[in-house]
């Protein structure tokens, strides 16, 4: 079976992403150096009907990029959700910031640049969502400090935990990503603290619900 036609199949059978997001992901490709790191159609989607269905009020995201993913999760939001997004790569505000107010939802997103691990806890709010999508070699940190400023039942979304499949190759075992991606799903593994799936979705996203 030729995955891409089945990868195409899907992408007719759901709801489309919109000019707006095609456009911001196309540019994200032509303009950047990691265009692929942008959730993209398929990813985008479930995001936004992963907030439709748990309704947060307030949404943490760890790692901005080029604001494709916080424009998604703004889409699912209800009346007065706000998504708090935070990119660490002040390089990256130029672009990002433009398309993130350019977008009908730019009242639902407040686009930070700073490390979300030191900044996020000081804005004060208990957040209901978290996305992370940020550095994989601090995925752990970055989890703890999401632990903390997440309600009981709270929703973590921690994005590439499969890694393009790096994480079960041998010959990625000294790349540092790899290793923070592994050690990652190995310490959630063993975490009683929440309920946790690997979702195979385009490069592995980990639902995880704080008990």
């Amino acid at each position: 079976m030729d995955i891409g036609y089945l990868d195409n199949y899907v992408r007719e059978h759901s709801s489309p992403e919109g000019d707006y997001l095609y456009r911001l992901y196309r540019a994200t490709n032509i303009h950047t150096l990691h265009g692929r790191m942008a959730s993209g159609h398929l990813q985008g989607r479930l995001l936004k009907m992963l907030v439709k269905m748990v309704k947060p009020k307030n949404v943490l995201e760890v790692g901005t990029f080029s604001g494709y993913s916080a424009i998604c999760l703004a889409e699912g939001l209800g009346d007065g959700g706000k998504v708090y997004t935070f990119e660490i790569n002040d390089e990256m505000e130029d672009f990002t910031r433009p398309w993130i107010e350019g977008s009908a939802v730019s009242d639902k997103i407040e686009f930070i640049i700073g490390d979300a691990i030191t900044e996020a806890p000081k804005l004060g709010i208990i957040f209901d969502m978290a996305f992370i999508d940020g550095d994989k070699r601090t995925y752990i940190e970055t989890y703890e400090m999401v632990l903390k400023i997440l309600r009981p039942g709270g929703f973590i979304l921690a994005d590439n935990t499969l890694w393009d499949g790096h994480v079960i190759d041998p010959e990625y075992d000294n790349d540092h990503q790899t290793q923070g991606i592994r050690a990652f799903n190995d310490y959630v593994a063993k975490d009683d603290r929440v309920e946790k799936l690997i979702l195979p979705l385009r490069d592995g996203l980990s639902i995880l619900m704080k008990n």
